[in-house]
């Protein structure tokens, strides 16, 4: 398994989801993410989302805070923005 992997290529028009290693960087999530699935816009994938107090995409009250993976509790789910 690789330290960071596209796991949702698509969540609304603006966001991606990737499982990565925990202590993966942001410049690395980053890197895999424009190589792996482009986004298409002239600025790429620029934005790990790491800690959130906004209400999500999803609904009032669902925040955009990684999560732990339920597959392997080392790594954790990371939405990213483009």
């Amino acid at each position: 398994m690789n330290r960071v992997e596209v796991a949702h290529p698509m969540i609304g028009i603006c966001h991606m989801q990737v499982c990565a290693e925990a202590d993966a960087s942001d410049e690395e999530i980053l890197a895999t993410c424009n190589r792996e699935n482009p986004s298409g816009t002239s600025l790429g994938w620029c934005d790990v989302i790491r800690e959130d107090n906004r209400d999500s995409i999803f609904g009032k009250g669902e925040k955009l805070k990684p999560v732990t993976c339920l597959d392997n509790p080392s790594r954790k789910h990371f939405l990213v923005a483009c």
